[in-house]
Formats: structure tokens, sequence, C-alpha cells
């Protein structure tokens, strides 16, 4: 390491020690402050100040956050710059600092490093630098110098002393090293510059780092002034804003704030979850400019969600005697359903925390479902709602709409929660057998998880985001019929089958409860206008004819009308008697049919249900020349037509006891028809009216006229048992029908009839063929037997 070459006046040796550098490039000229902590560099450090002062400063391509790894002879860089030391300092760690400052470039052509040192073998870095090259190295020098003054002016980057300075100096090996100095370069950067092999091209890399930092800089600057004008904005936008909260709070049309709703938030009785997902929406909306659509939108749901009665419940009036005294007041019979109400009283009485029923009133129009939900939420002193979904589509009407939608909603029972004020209200679902379906989805589907005692617990509104308890809400539906009901959502419910009124039970309404509402619908009193016995039993029999008691509620109101037009133009109300009864109402719409009672052949009254009760309808069967065909019209669908096969297969089969001559099935059609051929029939209860009715025209017999029978038969001539028993008996009394033929397999459907439903009117029951047929066809064949018929 004594060897030494001349390079100008100053010795600088082949071999010197090594200092690796972290996140610094040193240039010839810069004094720059070293901290070394390696036994080894500092070995190298005395070496050279016993010697040359000499050492060359190597920076490292690692990144400066791997301080604890030891940096490899392959992470140096291979161009240095050869330093003096000019001054070390001992500190108390074992450290030394190092203050060197820059002489010339070098290059490391072989980096060794020993246990007790790190040094290379060096050689000059010769710069290539032509004499063609130097009028293009003045241009840029002036350009630098150009732009570094522009700079300067402009504040931006050097302060004044810098153009100062460089406008003196001249040599551009001292410029690029001093501009050098002054900027913030990264080690790669700095490396680059340091690699260039001449002046021009290092003046040149300096000028485009310039014009860099300028665009940076004029960058910055565009987005201070746009940061500093929208702040300016903002502060006119809030003083704008605050004058006109204070207009709107003396008008008294003031917005809820922020802190009435957090407020607001923290009253609710909630869990964690969903108190989160509200105070999230809550500082989306504080973070929202209040004129944009989307603070409208989260304002509108945290209204919403905020509004409904989280917790809130109404307590129970569990005064079993006063739920008594409240149903019986509103509605008359329906006892089923007041036993159902009363069991749920006495279940609360004893547990609190139960299943709340979810019950479908199922029956004709005009029974009292709907308003029963009224009657059994003022005994159980709970709020009242009503949600009908008659024609409803869409499955959002149930789960709502999301929030991305425009006007998105909630669905419909989270409104009628919200608009009930308590979480255990009585939800009354009007019409449920009347939802449709169609592309934008099925309604009824969506039912399921609503009706579901154990889903509901937390159910999910797509426009609320979070789950809402409805286990304790009574739901009570509605529905005419059961067969359009889906058969999970029907399995979710209790069913309680609501059956039309007899006739006194029509006049004991219309007594108690429509006269009443006629009289003070119309601003009558009982005392101008009365009602007798009669006059009701005349309406019911004559102008209504239904399960219900809609129509006589009509009826009884166009009567207080037509009271209250002769008290206005004549000043005296008309008293109401039976013989003047069709002076106000019209002709009687139902007249008793003369020709229905008597005998004829091939015509037989059946008996059907229908969603709006029982009816009576006339089989008729009629034999003509042909080849043994069967012809069927009315509008009867497929369970009808194979009654009919069936009824004819049994009579072809049977036709030796009946009488019947083979022949007559070969030579002749027969053609069965029910009337009012607009109306569509089906059922499995019309066998044994379609058998009699052909039996009649086969034997030429006419059938009893005074009986109406129901049932279904098989092909060994086995009645089979019917639905509907109580609304086909109550059709038969309505059409002055004395008999009724039932099967033998419905007796047990007589236990929960009233004495009333039954009283007046002829029972006897079947399970053969043969037994109607031998009584029902007024000539009885002789050799056949007469069965006795049980009544």
């Amino acid at each position: 390491m004594d060897a030494f070459s001349k390079k100008g006046n100053r010795s600088i040796p082949e071999i010197m020690p090594i200092i690796p550098t972290m996140d610094v490039v040193v240039f010839p000229h810069m004094i720059v402050p070293l901290l070394v902590v390696d036994e080894r560099i500092i070995k190298g450090i005395n070496k050279a100040l016993e010697e040359s002062k000499l050492v060359l400063l190597l920076a490292s391509s690692k990144d400066s956050s791997n301080y604890n790894e030891a940096i490899s002879t392959k992470d140096l860089y291979e161009v240095g710059t050869i330093a003096t030391i000019m001054r070390v300092v001992n500190i108390p760690d074992g450290g030394i600092k190092v203050l060197v400052q820059g002489v010339s470039r070098a290059r490391a052509d072989n980096i060794i490093a020993e246990e007790d040192m790190l040094y290379s073998y060096i050689s000059p870095f010769e710069k290539d630098q032509s004499e063609s090259d130097t009028e293009e190295l003045e241009a840029h020098i002036r350009n630098l110098k150009i732009l570094s003054e522009k700079i300067t002016s402009s504040n931006q980057l050097f302060n004044p002393d810098f153009q100062i300075i460089l406008s003196k100096m001249h040599d551009p090996e001292k410029i690029a090293d001093f501009v050098i100095s002054h900027l913030n370069l990264s080690v790669i950067q700095a490396q680059e510059l340091l690699e260039k092999p001449n002046d021009t091209e290092l003046i040149k890399a300096i000028y485009n780092l310039l014009q860099k930092e300028i665009d940076v800089t004029e960058v910055q600057e565009k987005i201070r002034n746009n940061a500093r004008d929208s702040m300016n904005k903002s502060q006119k936008e809030f003083y704008l804003r605050e004058q006109l909260k204070a207009i709107k709070k003396e008008l008294g049309d003031e917005d809820e704030d922020i802190d009435q709703l957090d407020e607001k938030l923290s009253k609710l009785k909630i869990d964690e979850d969903t108190k989160k997902e509200i105070k999230r929406n809550i500082s989306r909306l504080e973070r929202t400019s209040p004129d944009s659509m989307e603070a409208t939108v989260l304002r509108n749901y945290l209204e919403t969600i905020l509004g409904l009665p989280w917790g809130i419940e109404t307590e129970d009036n569990l005064d079993i005697e006063h739920a008594k005294e409240i149903l019986e007041q509103d509605h008359y019979g329906l006892k089923e359903i007041k036993e159902r109400i009363l069991d749920f009283i006495s279940i609360r009485t004893l547990k609190k925390d139960g299943y709340s029923p979810i019950l479908c009133f199922a029956g004709p129009p005009g029974t009292g479902k709907t308003s029963l939900g009224k009657s059994i939420a003022k005994s159980l002193g709970r709020n009242y709602i009503r949600v009908s979904l008659g024609g409803v589509k869409d499955e959002a009407e149930i789960r709502g709409h999301r929030r991305t939608y425009v006007g998105a909603m909630p669905g419909r029972f989270i409104q009628a929660i919200k608009k009930s004020g308590s979480c255990n209200p009585i939800v009354v679902i009007d019409e449920l057998d009347k939802i449709g379906s169609d592309f934008r989805g099925d309604p009824s589907a969506a039912m399921l998880e609503v009706l579901d005692p154990i889903q509901n617990k937390s159910f999910y509104d797509n426009y609320l985001g979070v789950p809402f308890d409805l286990s304790k809400v009574i739901f009570i539906a509605t529905a005419n019929r059961l067969d359009t009901i889906s058969e999970p959502l029907r399995d979710r419910m209790e069913i309680i089958t609501l059956t039309g009124y007899t006739e006194l039970e029509k006049l004991a309404i219309a007594k108690k409860y429509l006269v009443k509402k006629g009289l003070h619908e119309t601003g009558l009193s009982e005392s101008q206008v009365s009602f007798s016995d009669a006059i009701l039993k005349h309406i019911i029999y004559s102008y209504t004819k239904e399960a219900g008691v809609r129509e006589l509620e009509r009826v009884i109101k166009k009567l207080c009308s037509k009271a209250v037009r002769h008290l206005v133009e004549g000043n005296k109300i008309p008293k109401f008697k039976v013989n003047n009864l069709e002076k106000f109402l019209g002709p009687r719409k139902f007249i008793s049919d003369e020709i229905s009672k008597r005998d004829q052949v091939g015509i037989c009254n059946g008996l059907a249900w229908t969603a709006f009760g029982g009816e009576m309808i006339q089989i008729e069967a009629v034999l003509m020349p042909g080849k043994g065909n069967l012809i069927l019209t009315g509008q009867l669908g497929d369970v009808m037509k194979e009654s009919a096969q069936a009824a004819l297969s049994y009579a072809r089969a049977n036709s030796k006891n009946l009488g019947i001559s083979d022949t007559i099935f070969v030579k002749n059609d027969i053609h069965i028809h029910v009337p009012a051929g607009a109306v569509p029939k089906d059922g499995p209860s019309a066998g044994i009216t379609i058998l009699t009715a052909m039996i009649s025209v086969f034997t030429q017999k006419p059938i009893c006229a005074d009986c109406a029978m129901t049932g279904e038969i098989n092909l060994q001539g086995e009645i089979l048992p019917i639905g509907g028993v109580k609304e086909k008996i109550l059709a038969a009394k309505r059409n002055g029908i004395s008999q009724v033929i039932l099967p033998t397999k419905n007796k047990g459907d007589l236990t929960d009839l009233d004495e009333e439903v039954i009283s007046g009117i002829k029972l006897m029951w079947v399970s053969k063929a043969e037994e109607v047929i031998n009584f029902i066809l007024r000539t009885i064949k002789p050799g056949i037997k007469a069965i006795q018929l049980t009544k």
C-alpha cells in the first residue's frame, strides 16, 4: 500500500481505504459529515490519517431501511469520489464522526474486504470531453444559469445568494457540483450524475432535473391555490349555511342537525351492530355537502330508521272478561276465533315472551274477517294497522327497495310498523290470496320470512340494511280461498275458517249492528225509522243471497237513504212495511222458483262450495239417439269431467241391478249440462248428483225436487266425503230445500255446527250410491228393496 501515482501537484495512492455511504452520493468539492461504526472502516480511516488523509467514498445501492443488514461489496457502486479527511471526532458509543471533502471522481477497480480493512485499487475517472463540445457546453451553462435565475426570482427553490455565487462561477465541474449540492436527489439520480462521461452530459442532466423541479413546483403551487380557493368557498358556504339555519330556526322550519341525530340514536334500544351501521351513515351525512343528492337520500334514510319504534311496546290488556266483552260487542257469532284470542290472552298471562300467533281468517266476503283484526287489537289494547296485498306483484313491496334506486322506500311492513308507533301492533294482512307474481319476483315467497315465527325475529328489509324484530307482531291474514296461497305460506299460518251466516244470524247482525250503522251514516235516529223483524227477514230472503252481510248492509243503508230523501223533500219519513218495500227497493231480486219444486226427469239439485259461500246448482241430463257418447257442457273442469265419466261407468257396470237395458248405452248419447255456462265449475263433490241425473234419464223416472245432494263416488259406488258442509247446508236452506243428502263420512263435521244451522232441514247420511237412487227417484223399480236412510 506504499505505491503512489502523481496527479498534478497532489499524490493519490493506487490503493485507498473505502468508506461506504448510505443515502448520499458525495461529489467533488462537497463537505459532508459521516458517521462510522464499523471497525474495519475505522481502521482504514486511521491508516489514511497516518499517510495521505485520502479515502474513497462509494455509495451503497441498498435501501436505508436495511441498516441492520451488513453491506456487501456487491452493493457498492464502482464509481465514487476521492475525499480528504478534514476532521475526526470520537463518540462515546465507540464509533467516530468524520468530516470529509470531495476531491475528484475515481473508479474502484478491485474492492478487497479483509478482516481488518476494506480497501480498493482505484483508477482515475477520465472525462471524455472533446474540443467540439466546448461551444455546446458553454450554451448549456448559459441556459443553466438562466433557468436557475428564473427559479431564484420566483423564490421557489434557491435563495438569492445562490444566484450571486453561481453567476461568478465559470468552471463547468464546479458549477455542476455547486448546483447538485443544492438539489434533493435520490441515490440513484445522484449516482447517474456522478457517472456522466463528460461535463456536457452532466450539465444537460442537471438542466433537465431543474426543469422537472420547476414543473413539479408549478403543479404544487396550482394545487395550493385551488385548495385556498376551495377553502375560501367552503368558508363562504359555511357562513351562508349558518345564516340559513338561523332563518329556518326563526321560521320554525329547522332541519335536524347531526347532534340531534346522534341524540336520537343514543336513546334507541338497539343492538350494537345496528347502532354502528346507523352511526356510520350519520358520519357519511356529516361529510357530505348538504346540497348534494346523496345528502338528501342519507337524511331520508336516517329519518326513517330513527323514526322506527325500536323496543317500544304497548302493554297488553290481559283481562279476559274485558276481551270477551269487546269481541261480543263488535261481532256476532265467530265462536272459534273468539276462543283462539282468549287462549292467547291466557297464555300471555303466564308467559310474557311467548311467540305471537300468526292467524289466517279464510272465508266468503262480508263475514267480518278484516274488522275482526280491529276488534282483537281493541281487546288487547294494541295498536292496529292494515296492509292490503291485493294485486301486489313486486317483491320489493314486501322487502323494500335498495337505497341505490331513485325513490327507494322501505317495504310495506316496515312502513306499517313505523305508522303504528310500536313494535308489537296487530297487523292485518288483507287479501293474502290475491298476491300476484311476475318478472319482478314473487311476493308470496318474500312473505315466508315475514310470517315465519322463527325467521321474522330478524326480518331484513333491503332499505334499512339492518334486521328488524317482527316476532312481537300479531299477524292476521285474510283470504277468500286457500287454494291460491302457496303450500309453504299456508304452513306458516294457523288457518281459521269463517263460514257463511244463517238467516237467523243475519237477522241478529242486522238488528244489532247494521241498522244502527245505517241510521248513523245517514243522520237518522232510531226514533225516526224502525225496522221490524218481518222487514229484515223479507230483505234477507228477497233482496240478498250471500254468505256474508255486505249486501244486506247496503240494502239497509239504501232504505235509510230513501227515508232521508222523503224527509228533505216532504218533511215526512215514510213507514216501511213488507208490502211497500218494492216501492223503495224495486222488484225482489230472488223469487222462489216454482218449476224447481216440481219433480222432473233428468234434473237433479246439487250443492257446491265457492269462495263466496255455498251455492245450489242444477245438473241436467238428456238422452238422445247416438252412438254412446258422453257430452259435457257448462264450463266443467277436469275433475267434474272425470266424475261424469266415473258415474257413466258405474251406471253401465250396474245396469242390470238398476233395470237399464244394455242397448241404451250403445244406441244413445247422453248429454250432461250445468246451467250458467259462462261460469267455470270444478270440484270433487258432484259425482252422486251427476249419477242420479243419468239414472233418471236412463229409467225415465223423475227426481225429487225438494232434495239436494253432494258427494263424490268411486267405481264401486261408495260415496266419498266432501268439504264445506255448513256452506252447502246453508245454500240448501236459502233455496227452500227441505232435505239434504250428505256422505256418512262427513258426520263428524256437525260437531262444530250450531243447532241453528241444521234446524228446519232434514239431513240424510248415505254411504252407497244405491241408497241415494232408491230414495230420490220417485218410482222405485219392483224387486229392488228400498233402503231406510239414517236421519
